[in-house]
């Protein structure tokens, strides 16, 4: 490294909670199939919704929605619900 030459920063890590559990990635922005990627099998075919804050309503995440994971009020966090099944024998 040369003098004037600053050293490099260590690339910024975003964090986020999908039903309590703790992940993390590299990129600022996903989307709802890239975290739904990261569950368990049983839960990739789950509904993903984003937690809202305090009045605001909490949002259903499809798999072609981009989420920027930059901290608001913390981490961003989210949960899966599984498909309703009302009406089956």
């Amino acid at each position: 490294m040369k003098q004037d030459e600053k050293p490099e920063k260590p690339k910024e890590k975003y964090f986020y909670f999908v039903d309590g559990d703790k992940f993390e990635s590299e990129n600022e922005f996903t989307t709802g199939a890239i975290i739904k990627s990261k569950l368990p099998d049983a839960k990739r075919g789950y509904a993903l919704y984003l937690e809202g804050h305090s009045n605001d309503p909490d949002t259903l995440i499809n798999d072609d929605t981009s989420i920027s994971l930059e901290k608001e009020k913390g981490p961003k966090r989210f949960y899966t619900v599984p498909p309703a099944s009302f009406g089956i024998k």
